[in-house]
C-alpha cells in the first residue's frame, strides 16, 4: 500500500502489500512486510554517524585526486531511510552480483524524516562523501541542490529522464538543472462509498452537489487540515486546482495573494463552513481519515493510495466492494495532487560518482519500477503503470497515473520548511474564522518573502 512522504512533520509514506512476487530481473525473492513508515512519528536511530572534520578532510581530497585521475568508478554508499529500505535491498542485491567490483552498500537512516535529513546536512556540512548516493525527501532536493551538495546530472552523469512521470522529474530540477532521479513517488487519490454516492463527480462542484443529498448530520468530504505537513498538501492542492500557485517558477517568489490563488484557498474555506469538508478534517491525519473511510463514516475521502489495499482487504472494513478511487477534483474537473516519494541524488564529495550514477539509473528500469508497483511502491516510470496484469492487481493504478500526471510538486524552493510553515499558520488561521482568506493569503506572502531574505 502506498503512503506519503513529506518534510518537516511527515504524515505517512509507503505501506507494502502482503504480497510476495519472484522478480526474475532481481535474481531475488523479497517477501513485502507490511511495514507502515509514519514519518511524522515513527522515530529511529542512524546507524550511521557524521565524520569528523579531519576525516572530511581526506575524503575531500580524495575525491578530487580520483576525479582529477579521471575515475570515479569503485564501491559506493546508499543512504536511505529504513523504513522502505525493504523495497530496495533486492536490487542492490541484484546490482552487486552484476557489479562485483562497484558493490552498494546500504546505509540505513533513521526512520523519522527529521533524522534523516539531519544526519545528510552534518555529513555535507563536513564535505564528508561517506553517502555517495542519497534518497531525498521530493522536498529537499531543491534545498540540498541550492547548497550545492548535489551534482548536477550533466555532461558524463546525464540521465534519460524520458520515460519517467514528468512531474517527478520537475520534483528533481533546481534552477533548470537536474540534480537528482526520481526514484518512487505518490499521488492522492479521492475515494467514495459508492452506496452513499454512486456516481463519481467530474469537478468540485459536482462533489458538493452529491454532499447535499447525504442524510442530515452525515460527513461528507474528510481530508487532512491538522496543523502539520497533511494542511500544506491539501492547500496547496486546492490553490494550484484553481489556476493559482504558491510560488513562481524561481522557488522563492510568492504568488499565493493572486486571485487565483486565493480563489482556491477560498474554495477550501468555504468547503469547510458549509459542510462540504468534515469540520473533524482539521485534527485528520491519514489514518484518521483511512479508520473513518473503513468504518463507513463519510461519503468521500482524500488520501493516499495505501487506503485502497486497506478498504479492499481489512477484515474491519465496512466499505470492501462498496467503493471507487478516482482522481482528486477541482474547479474544472481534474484536480491537482502534491507529490511524495524519494529523488535519489549523488553526494558532490563522491569519489565514485560514475557508478553513483549507473546505479541510479539502474533503479529506474521496467523491472525494478515494476517491483516497486508490486511492492506497492509507486513507480516513477511511467509505462508501468499501463502494464495489464498490474492493473488487473491493483486496479487503481489508472486512476493513480492521471492523479500524478496532473500532479505538482510542494513548492520546489531551497527554504522549504519555511514555506510550509507559513502555509499551516496562515491555512488553518483561515479555517477557523481567526483571519479571512485575503488576510491569510497576505500573511502568507509576508512569511515567504522574510523567508527568502
Amino acid at each position: 500500500m502506498f503512503i506519503h512522504c513529506s518534510t518537516t512533520q511527515r504524515e505517512v509514506l509507503f505501506m507494502t502489500k502482503h504480497t510476495a512476487k519472484t522478480l526474475t530481473a532481481l535474481s531475488a525473492t523479497a517477501l513485502a512486510t507490511a511495514a507502515l513508515l509514519t514519518a511524522c512519528g515513527d522515530s529511529g536511530s542512524s546507524d550511521s554517524s557524521s565524520t569528523s572534520a579531519a576525516s572530511a578532510s581526506s575524503t575531500e581530497s580524495s575525491a578530487a585526486k580520483s576525479d582529477a585521475a579521471g575515475e570515479g568508478r569503485g564501491p559506493i554508499t546508499f543512504a536511505m531511510g529504513k523504513n522502505d529500505t525493504d523495497k530496495l535491498k533486492p536490487i542492490i542485491e541484484a546490482w552487486n552480483k552484476e557489479h562485483p567490483d562497484e558493490e552498494v552498500t546500504l546505509k540505513e537512516l533513521a526512520g523519522e524524516a527529521d533524522d534523516q535529513r539531519s544526519t545528510l546536512v552534518q555529513s555535507l556540512q563536513a564535505n564528508s562523501g561517506e553517502y555517495d548516493v542519497m534518497a531525498l525527501d521530493v522536498v529537499w532536493t531543491a534545498e540540498f541542490a541550492a547548497q550545492k551538495w548535489l551534482a548536477p546530472l550533466e555532461g558524463d552523469l546525464a540521465v534519460d529522464t524520458s520515460k519517467l512521470l514528468k512531474p517527478t522529474v520537475d520534483s528533481a530540477t533546481y534552477a533548470g538543472k537536474l540534480y537528482a532521479v526520481p526514484q518512487n513517488t505518490n499521488g492522492q487519490l479521492l475515494f467514495r462509498n459508492t452506496e452513499l454516492v454512486p456516481e463519481e463527480p467530474k469537478n468540485f462542484d459536482e462533489l458538493a452537489a452529491a454532499c447535499a443529498t447525504l442524510p442530515a448530520g452525515d460527513d461528507c468530504l474528510l481530508t487532512q487540515l491538522k496543523q502539520y505537513e497533511g494542511l500544506t498538501v491539501n492547500t496547496a492542492g486546492f490553490i494550484e486546482g484553481w489556476g493559482g500557485h504558491i510560488v513562481g517558477s524561481d522557488g522563492k517568489t510568492p504568488e499565493v495573494d493572486s486571485d487565483a490563488a486565493k480563489a482556491g484557498l477560498n474554495a477550501m474555506v468555504d468547503a469547510y463552513n458549509d459542510g462540504v469538508i468534515a469540520k473533524a478534517s482539521t485534527g485528520a491525519n491519514e489514518e484518521t481519515t483511512h479508520l473513518s473511510f473503513l468504518e463507513g463514516n463519510v461519503a468521500f475521502a482524500i488520501n493516499w493510495p495505501y487506503m485502497y489495499e486497506m478498504a479492499e482487504t481489512n477484515d474491519s472494513s465496512q466499505v470492501k466492494g462498496k467503493f471507487e478511487v478516482q482522481p482528486l477534483v477541482a474547479k474544472d474537473g481534474v484536480g491537482v495532487s502534491t507529490l511524495g516519494g524519494y529523488n535519489n541524488g549523488i553526494n558532490v564529495y563522491s569519489e565514485h560518482k560514475q557508478t553513483a550514477r549507473d546505479f541510479i539509473e539502474f533503479i529506474t528500469n521496467e523491472d525494478n519500477q515494476k517491483w516497486f508497483a508490486e511492492q506497492s511502491f509507486p513507480p516513477v516510470l511511467a509505462s508501468v503503470y499501463d502494464d495489464p496484469e498490474l492493473i488487473a492487481e491493483y486496479p487503481y493504478l489508472p486512476a493513480l497515473k492521471v492523479s500524478l500526471e496532473n500532479a505538482v510538486p510542494r513548492p520546489v524552493s531551497p527554504f522549504y520548511p519555511a514555506i510550509s510553515k507559513a502555509i499551516q499558520d496562515n491555512a488553518y488561521a483561515a479555517l477557523q474564522g481567526t483571519k479571512t482568506v485575503d488576510e491569510a493569503a497576505d500573511d502568507m506572502k509576508a512569511a515567504i518573502q522574510q523567508a527568502g531574505m
